[in-house]
C-alpha cells in the first residue's frame, strides 16, 4: 500500500534541519540502512538548501514543499519552491556551478542528490519555480548471512 507525506514550511535555514528528520523519521519504517538514511537525509538536505537559498534567495517569506511517497520499498521525494526557477538546469547540474560565488556556495548540491539517490529528475521555470524529484530504494538490500 502506498503512503503519502505532505510537508510545508517557510523558507528559513533552520527549516533545512526540520525537513531531512521529518522525512528520514516518515522512511524509518522501511528498515533502512543507516548509510541509506543518512544519504537520503542528505539529498533532502541539498534540495531544501537549493530550494531556500538558490530558489528564493533566502527569502523567509517563501514556502518550501515536500511530498514523500512510499511504495514497494522505494520513496520518492519531490521538494518543491515557487522560487525565480532555474535558467540552466544542465549548467546547474555540473559539478562546482554556483550562482551564489560570494557564499562560498560549492557547487555540488545536484552532483550530490545524484550520488545518493537511484533517481533524480529536475524541472524549472522562470515563472514558477523548481521541482527537485528523486527515488531511493531502502527496502529489499540487505545481504544476509546464514
Amino acid at each position: 500500500m502506498q503512503n503519502v507525506m505532505n510537508l510545508s514550511f517557510n523558507a528559513l535555514g533552520e527549516n533545512e534541519g526540520f525537513a531531512r528528520v521529518a522525512v528520514a523519521a516518515f522512511a524509518a519504517k522501511l528498515n533502512p540502512t543507516m548509510d541509506d538514511l543518512a544519504e537520503l537525509k542528505t539529498a533532502v538536505s541539498e534540495a531544501v538548501t537549493n530550494a531556500i537559498i538558490h530558489g528564493y534567495d533566502s527569502n523567509p517569506g517563501g514556502i518550501v514543499y515536500i511530498t514523500a511517497t512510499i511504495d514497494d520499498g522505494e520513496i520518492d521525494v519531490i521538494v518543491r519552491d515557487e522560487g525565480r526557477g532555474i535558467h540552466n538546469i544542465e549548467e546547474a547540474k555540473e559539478p562546482l556551478f554556483t550562482t551564489k560565488p560570494e557564499m562560498e556556495r560549492a557547487g555540488m548540491g545536484f552532483t550530490i542528490m545524484e550520488h545518493f539517490t537511484d533517481m533524480l529528475n529536475v524541472e524549472s521555470s522562470t515563472s514558477t519555480g523548481t521541482i527537485v524529484r528523486f527515488k531511493k530504494r531502502l527496502a529489499g538490500k540487505r545481504v544476509r548471512c546464514v
